[in-house]
């Protein structure tokens, strides 16, 4: 990876130095050599689900953005029984409540489940 990105910048010919916020040296720059912002990426992203979806019988959700790919990736680790601090710590919610309400979803049969889990140890 860290080859991969110093190809990116090695790459780049005659860019502008831009501060955002204090920032500067941003890696992925559009075609003005400006910071990619989020409406680049939901482009990017919607044009490679188009992509996707042309190679493959079943196709992807319609409703898809890069937040839904974070949601599930969150709700999976949930379901896989990650503890809930290091969950809050990798999604950086300020608050475990947020965690907690939003991922941690529980059911008669996860909840069944996690007490034979219980009592087996």
């Amino acid at each position: 990876m860290y080859e991969a990105l110093g190809r990116v910048l090695e790459n780049r010919k005659g860019t502008k130095l831009i501060t955002v916020d204090g920032y500067s040296s941003f890696l992925f720059l559009n075609r003005d050599g400006c910071p990619k912002t989020n409406v680049n990426y939901a482009t990017m992203f919607r044009g490679l689900a188009k992509k996707y979806n042309k190679c493959h019988e079943e196709a992807l959700p319609k409703v898809m953005t890069p937040h839904t790919l974070r949601h599930t990736f969150c709700t999976n680790l949930a379901n896989a029984g990650m503890n809930p601090k290091a969950l809050q710590y990798i999604m950086g919610h300020s608050n475990i409540t947020m965690t907690l309400n939003y991922y941690a979803h529980a059911t008669f049969a996860s909840a069944r489940a996690e007490m034979e889990r219980l009592i087996a140890a």
